[in-house]
Formats: structure tokens, sequence, C-alpha cells
């Protein structure tokens, strides 16, 4: 059964951020309403749609009662019982454990592992896909950061990736992407396997982690050209390190004061992931199952291009459809991944 006091208690929740909307907040308050309204409207037209199936339901069986009625009650009942199943199970999802996160922007690290300029090459196709992928979402995709070896690879790639839900669709890229394919740098054409880590990390807010400004060293270089250590060429670049994490951050806009505000953000969003992950840890350790954005250091998935594959290893999905995934074609799989997140909490809550 549907827990109907939960329902209410969702509904209640929404008509109120509805009037607080309405009262005209300063604009970082009427920000964070505005981010939980967005998030609870989807979620209370389900709830509104559930309520009114079961209202249908009982006027068919008020119906028949009535003689006139009843026979139009009886072929209406069938078909209205068959939906509430489905609608029960919309329902269960509904009221499952929402990561606060999901509605955020978020920045996607990716780095080459193994597999030398071959990783290189690979975590530029991985930078693409995404690109192309935020592209179909509609959403911006901005590199805040980004070193290139001299064949075009990527050594360090940091990218800001704004729009409606983004962190909840991207969180579950994070961990080894595994390629296995004959290299650009291979002319006896064997197949090698290379990788490369992607990491997806909830954009901070300035509520999430308070900075003392003491425990920062601020430094501004160069940065050297296209083919180099950075793409943009500047004098303004700017260094940030956190004494007390030990977290380095670089940004090399043009500007030197908008390099600041990128470095902090970033450098916030790094600290606000380590406390994340570390809740996520103590977390982890009482769940049965977990399929979602956790151990980093996990294989997640394998692109084998020859035989045009890709697998994803957590939900043991294949698509021999690899040259759109690669494309951005990105939603079979995330849907997956989301669905299988969900049926792993929900026998978690049944156990």
């Amino acid at each position: 059964m549907v827990p109907i006091d939960k329902l209410n208690a969702i509904t209640e929740r929404f008509h109120f951020l509805e009037a607080k909307m309405a009262e005209g907040l300063s604009g970082d308050e009427i920000a964070a309403i505005g981010r939980e309204y967005a998030t609870l409207k989807p979620v209370v037209e389900e709830i509104a749609a559930y309520r009114q199936l079961l209202d249908d339901i009982a006027e068919a069986e008020a119906m028949l009662e009535e003689p006139e009625m009843r026979e139009l009650a009886q072929e209406e009942l069938p078909l209205l019982r068959a939906r509430l199943p489905e609608m029960e199970q919309a329902m269960r999802i509904v009221l499952l454990p929402k990561d606060a996160a999901d509605a955020r922007p978020a920045m996607i690290e990716i780095r080459p592992g193994t597999g030398g300029e071959e990783a290189a090459l690979f975590a530029g196709d991985l930078l693409r896909m995404y690109q192309r992928y935020a592209e179909r979402q509609g959403w911006s995709f901005d590199i805040v950061e980004q070193s290139l070896t001299e064949l075009g690879g990527v050594k360090d790639v940091v990218a800001h990736v704004k729009g409606d839900g983004v962190f909840a669709r991207l969180k579950y890229e994070s961990g080894v992407h595994r390629v296995q394919r004959v290299p650009e740098t291979e002319s006896g054409g064997r197949i090698h396997t290379s990788a490369a880590t992607v990491a997806v990390l909830p954009e901070a807010e300035d509520v999430d982690v308070h900075i003392d400004p003491a425990d920062l060293r601020i430094d501004t270089m160069r940065a050297s050209g296209a083919g180099g250590q950075h793409v943009n060429t500047t004098d303004s670049a700017v260094r940030i390190t956190h004494v007390p994490s030990g977290l380095v951050v670089v940004s090399s806009e043009k500007s030197q004061h908008r390099n600041r505000e990128i470095a902090m953000q970033v450098l916030k969003t790094r600290l606000f992931d380590i406390e994340r992950q570390r809740m996520h840890d103590t977390r982890a350790a009482d769940r049965k199952s977990q399929v979602g954005s956790g151990d980093r250091s996990e294989r997640i998935r394998t692109y084998n291009f020859p035989q045009g594959r890709m697998t994803d290893h957590r939900i043991n999905l294949t698509l021999y459809r690899l040259g759109e995934v690669m494309a951005g074609d990105l939603d079979e799989t995330i849907d997956a991944l989301t669905s299988a997140d969900q049926a792993a909490k929900m026998a978690e809550l049944d156990t």
C-alpha cells in the first residue's frame, strides 16, 4: 500500500513553496525555493493522477449498486484496476529518498588512465560524448580547464554543465571507462585496452562549504599556448591551493577576476564532494546493493570498437550501437541505470 500521509506531506510542501514564491523573496531565497518547487512539481502531478485513479475506481464501484449504471461500471472497473499496480509502483518511486543534489549543475572531470597516448585520446572522445549529450538535453557545457597532448588527447579536463536535472542524469557516469580498439598510434593493427576516469561532482553552493581565506594560497601565472599545458594563451591564469586539503585548482580564462571566480567554484565543488563521499561511504557500509555514483575506482563500462559494443558492467547492459552512444545518445543507458538504482533502493526498503 502507498502511505497516503506521505503523499499528503509532499503535496502540502509543494503548496507551501508555491505560496512562498508568490511573496516576492530575495534572489538567493527564491532560487533555492524555485529549485525545490521545480523538483516537486512533477511529483505532485503524479500524486494527483494516482488520486484521480483511486477516485475513479471508487466511483465505478459505487455505480455497481445502481442497476442502470452497472453494465458501464462492469466494463470500466477492470480497466481502471489494471492501471493501479503501475500507478502504485510510480508512487513508491516518488517516495524513495531523494539525493538533494540531483537538481544541481555538475562539474565533470575526465583524466586518462592506463594506456598512454591512446588513453588520452579516449579521454577526449568521452569529453565529446558528454558535450553532445549536453547539446541533446539543451544544457550548457563550458570547459573550465583543459590540458592537451601533442596529438590532441586530453591530459586533464574540467567542464561545467548547467541545465535541468544535470547531476541526476550524469551522476552514474563516475568511474573507470575502458576502451578496446586499434589505437591511431598502432601500426600493427592490434587491439589495445586503455582506460579513462570520469568524476561527476554536484556543484556546491555557498551554504554548502565555508572556506577560510587564510587557508588559501593564490598564485597568478602564465599559461602556455595550444599544444602545451593549457588551451588558452593568457598571462592571467590563477592557481588556488587549499592548504588543509592539499587541493589545487587552476583556471585559465582571459580575465583574472573571472579566473578567481571559476577556480573558487571548482574548489568549493571538490570540497563539497569530499564531504558527500565521506557520507556516502558511511551509508554504503550498510547497503546491500550499490548502482549509483559510489566507488570511482570501479570499472563501470567497456567500449569495444571492433564489435561496436558498449557494456555497462553494473547492470549487465550491452548495446550494439557504439557509434550512436559516442555521438551522445546516452538516454537508454542512463534510464536503465536510474531504474536499477530505484529498484535497489525499493528492495532495501522492503527488507
